[in-house]
């Protein structure tokens, strides 16, 4: 990986990078499904952890297709927004990452872009409200969308230039990453990606790994 200050775009993940919150959200997934069942909520649980950083929606059809057995869009519909009343409240709360505005300052050339699993309109008022808003000039984009959609569509119309970097706490992070021809930097800290360790190991491009974003940049104590 090069210099943060040489690349022209980074791209951040939210989750577990941004904000300190991976286990909001997990335990965000549990206790909406509780309702099902403790057995049915903990399955849910493991597809969640399993598949970090695919979508909401995608969970919550599987779940209600492949551990409940229905097909139902009306209770889709209210798991959704349960979901989103108990993610809310904890993404407006939660710890932001220490060192973002030391490393906007240290990348003033670059764009940055927010492209997360999270909903999109939630994501636009957590960050209007938590005061990071600004740092990202390049947009905040997040589902009903998948992250490859995203990627694939602003590196079209040239809002991602190259040479960037996607900063994530993922294997579809990574996975983005290399499909998009851009370098990874891992965030380990706050990550749910069990065996991240082995997994990068086994990967034939050397990938950066920080505990946290003030790893990235001198940040005064």
């Amino acid at each position: 990986m090069q210099a943060l200050a040489n690349y022209r775009t980074l791209v951040f993940d939210c989750d577990g990078v941004i904000l300190n919150s991976n286990r909001i959200k997990t335990e965000a997934f549990y206790q909406t499904a509780l309702p099902y069942g403790k057995e049915a909520a903990a399955s849910l649980v493991s597809y969640h952890v399993a598949n970090g950083g695919v979508s909401r929606y995608r969970k919550f059809e599987y779940f209600l297709s492949r551990i409940v057995g229905i097909s139902d869009q009306l209770q889709l519909d209210k798991l959704l927004a349960c979901y989103a009343a108990l993610v809310r409240e904890g993404l407006l709360n939660c710890e932001i990452a220490a060192g973002i505005e030391a490393l906007r300052a240290a990348t003033p050339d670059s764009t940055w872009l927010v492209v997360s699993g999270g909903d999109q309109a939630e994501l636009r008022e957590v960050f209007s409200l938590r005061g990071l808003q600004s740092y990202f000039d390049g947009g905040i984009f997040g589902s009903p969308d998948d992250k490859r959609t995203i990627l694939a569509r602003e590196l079209q119309n040239g809002n991602i230039e190259l040479p960037g970097v996607l900063l994530g706490d993922s294997r579809l992070d990574f996975s983005c990453a290399m499909e998009g021809n851009l370098d990874f930097v891992f965030v380990s800290e706050w990550s749910e990606f069990f065996g991240w360790r082995e997994f990068f190991d086994q990967q034939q491009v050397a990938v950066d790994v920080v505990a946290q974003i003030q790893s990235l940049v001198q940040v005064p104590a």
